[in-house]
């Protein structure tokens, strides 16, 4: 992973935020919350983890595919597609990709 300082902080943060919304859901099961209020905590969870993706994924592209495209060899420059092609399915299954449209 190659981020600076900032964006690695920018990510710990929105991380630790995603804990405690995580921590609070488990509460809320718990103490046998409003069904309408853990769906909305869930979307939130959903939400901060998506932001992180979307964050790793634009750096991602910034520096390690754009290096390929720029440096790698022909094989290379195909791995970096496919592994992309991965990380959109993936993100398109579990909903998150709607952040990156």
């Amino acid at each position: 992973m190659r981020l600076d300082e900032k964006e690695r902080k920018k990510l710990i943060a929105r991380l630790r935020r995603a804990e405690g919304q995580t921590a609070a859901l488990r509460r809320m099961v718990e103490e046998d919350s409003y069904c309408v209020d853990v769906l909305l905590q869930i979307s939130a969870v959903q939400g901060a983890l998506a932001k992180v993706g979307e964050i790793l994924l634009r750096s991602h592209v910034q520096t390690c595919v754009a290096e390929a495209f720029m440096h790698g060899d022909e094989a290379e420059r195909r791995q970096k597609v496919d592994e992309m092609m991965d990380v959109f399915a993936r993100f398109g299954r579990t909903g998150a990709g709607r952040h990156l449209r």
